[in-house]
């Protein structure tokens, strides 16, 4: 008889601490993975040609949790691995097709500058595109390397890692016709992808800097996979607050905040975890860690004095696990 009061009081006073807000329920979702994620960064990117299948296959051997893929869409609508909307920084496009660029006069408009040439991805097919070479701007040993399909990294990474696609400047594609977030799930759909747990050993994690294209995606497209809101800067206080990261919790499972934005308010953590959120910072490479010692060093600190979840990096073999 004692015991079954005692049993009633305790549940009379957590009820009263869940209504004060002395203790609050947490969820699934708020709690952050007890596993630190490791999302290799265009691939191994320190060590091959960032988004080659080289590059992609390193980082599955070095251990990556995830591979990103940045994604674009060639002028015939395949979605293929590049971080650039354009195809001068990383290919011989110049040399392979000299007369097929763009002007962008709105690229530098100081007084006698000429307008920037750029060959966008969207105005080349699959086949052009196959033609250039993708690695030797790297490191001549990479001559050859190709610019793989969206469809070729899965086929590669399946089974050995996690997806994580990125909606890459989806604006600009829908100003020239292309539905960038309905390419994206129709092809997870292809590939039975398109639902949390489809399958345990390739989960699948969608980014973007765009929170309208994720918006899209939650809201209209109805997908169920994790999203995550990029973040480069807000210096209108618009998602780095309190209020801010409720609101973003609506449409989004986590953020990835460039890490100097945490360096500068490390209450951001606390802040996205108190909404549901984790917290994936980018980018850690060895080229440059700042005051630490080294990229180990530095992603230490983030992961367990910080407490990110996950982290985005050029040097998945530096990725340190406790």
């Amino acid at each position: 008889m004692r015991s079954k009061r005692v049993f009633c009081s305790v549940t009379i006073m957590v009820g009263i601490f869940l209504i004060t807000g002395v203790i609050r329920p947490v969820t699934q979702a708020q709690r952050p993975p007890a596993k630190k994620m490791l999302i290799a960064h265009r691939g191994a990117s320190a060590y091959a040609p960032e988004h080659t299948i080289e590059a992609y296959r390193m980082a599955i051997a070095q251990g990556a949790d995830f591979v990103e893929q940045d994604l674009q869409i060639t002028r015939d609508g395949i979605l293929v691995c590049l971080h650039d909307l354009s195809l001068e920084r990383t290919t011989n496009i110049e040399e392979v097709f000299p007369d097929r660029f763009r002007q962008d006069v709105s690229d530098d408009q100081s007084p006698g500058s000429t307008a920037a040439r750029h060959w966008y991805v969207s105005d080349f097919t699959l086949a052009e595109i196959k033609q250039l070479d993708a690695g030797s701007w790297f490191d001549p040993k990479f001559k050859g390397a190709k610019i793989p399909t969206w469809q070729e990294a899965i086929d590669l990474i399946r089974g050995k890692a996690g997806l994580y696609p990125e909606t890459k400047g989806p604006e600009v594609y829908g100003k020239r016709g292309f539905d960038m977030e309905k390419l994206v799930l129709e092809q997870l759909k292809k590939n039975r992808l398109d639902r949390p747990n489809s399958d345990r050993k390739t989960p699948v994690i969608i980014q973007s800097f765009s929170p309208a294209s994720l918006q899209k995606m939650r809201y209209e497209l109805k997908t169920k996979l994790p999203l995550v809101l990029l973040i480069s800067s807000d210096p209108q206080k618009k998602w780095l607050t309190q209020i801010g990261m409720k609101q973003a919790a609506r449409f989004a499972n986590g953020i990835g905040p460039n890490k100097g934005l945490i360096s500068q308010n490390p209450d951001i953590v606390t802040w996205a975890h108190e909404a549901g959120l984790t917290v994936t910072p980018y980018t850690f490479r060895s080229a440059f860690t700042g005051k630490f010692k080294d990229v180990r060093e530095e992603m230490r600190h983030f992961l367990y004095t910080l407490g990110v979840d996950a982290l985005f990096t050029d040097n998945p073999d530096q990725f340190p696990r406790n």
